[in-house]
């Protein structure tokens, strides 16, 4: 089954981004910028979505999880054989996941697949408008410890930005709101999805802090407001 994507549905404060995401090459939104092994079969999807004000929907992971344990994420999942193909995946994960309504929710573009060394997955991100918002939760406190709708403005605030530095070395964007630590893969897409809208901030990119300084500095911000609270 095809999947159909709607950009002509865009509403005025998301035809920037979707203008910017057709305009990007391959690998532009990735940090690691490293091609899949030939063969890779590991393939999910993610959900980015983004409602009015601009907001974005984000899930922070349960910390008893064996991968990515706490980690702030787009809603998102491996593409199960049942799914249509990447917008399928996406927005059955994220109804799983947060409960929304995926009859609210219009897909709008697929940004080029991305590689993601650290877990070996091709991840195929799905740039979506959130016409019909609907209420949403952590439906599995064993899998999703929050659900998070995180103004744009509060992520292109200069002060919520930051590099964290990976104990590997690897330095990449990230930002500090809401209470929580977004870095790497959804740190560095979102860092790079500002950009192509044209909602970037300048900020101070040398500010870089350990990855373990900074996942306290989240921790000490006690304004988190998940959703429904």
């Amino acid at each position: 089954m095809s999947e159909v994507l709607r950009p002509e549905a865009v509403p005025g404060f998301l035809e920037p981004l979707l203008r910017g995401v057709v305009e990007a090459g391959p690998g532009e939104f990735s940090s690691h910028r490293v091609a899949p092994p030939p063969g890779t079969t590991r393939r999910s999807a993610v959900l980015m979505l983004f409602g009015e004000g601009p907001e974005v929907l984000l899930v922070e992971r349960a910390a008893t999880l064996r991968n990515h344990a706490g980690q702030v994420a787009f809603p998102g999942g491996r593409i199960d054989p049942v799914d249509t193909g990447p917008v399928g995946a996406a927005l059955r994960e994220a109804q799983e996941e947060t409960g929304l309504r995926p009859p609210g929710v219009v897909p709008l573009a697929l940004l080029p697949d991305m590689f993601i060394p650290p877990s070996g997955f091709v991840v195929s991100p799905v740039l979506a408008h959130w016409a019909e918002p609907s209420p949403v939760r952590a439906v599995d406190p064993a899998e999703t410890a929050a659900v998070l709708r995180v103004p744009v403005a509060d992520l292109a605030d200069p002060d919520n930005r930051i590099m964290t530095r990976h104990p590997s070395g690897h330095i990449a964007p990230a930002f500090l709101v809401a209470g929580v630590l977004v870095w790497g893969f959804t740190g560095a897409l979102l860092s790079g999805l500002l950009d192509r809208a044209g909602w970037t901030v300048p900020w101070d990119e040398t500010r870089v802090m350990d990855l373990g300084a900074a996942w306290a500095a989240a921790r000490s911000d006690t304004g988190r407001e998940a959703a429904g609270s």
